[in-house]
């Protein structure tokens, strides 16, 4: 698996990132998501400071996730109850 060193621009600043080349589009499509929630957090007055900022970001991320996978899962679970229903209906 090949890989190669992106710069990515993060609010105002430059990091280089090894990904493999695979991930290249999704690498820099995360990093300008992430420059976009961190000038809307700055913008917002509220926290000063690149790593605050930062770890709002992570925090603001980190919920979003949370929340998908329990949707997921809740999504997952009626899925589920369906086709045990189905399954009953059928084997009755």
């Amino acid at each position: 698996m090949a890989t190669e060193t992106l710069s990515v621009h993060i609010l105002g600043k430059d990091y280089q990132v090894a990904c493999p080349e695979e991930e290249r589009d999704a690498l820099l499509r995360a990093a300008s998501d992430l420059d976009r929630r961190m000038r809307e957090i700055r913008h917002s007055g509220n926290v000063i400071g690149m790593e605050r900022i930062a770890v709002m970001a992570a925090l603001n991320l980190s919920n979003e996730v949370l929340q998908g996978q329990k949707q997921q899962s809740n999504a997952d679970q009626d899925i589920l109850e369906n086709l045990s229903s189905r399954i009953d209906k059928v084997l009755l």
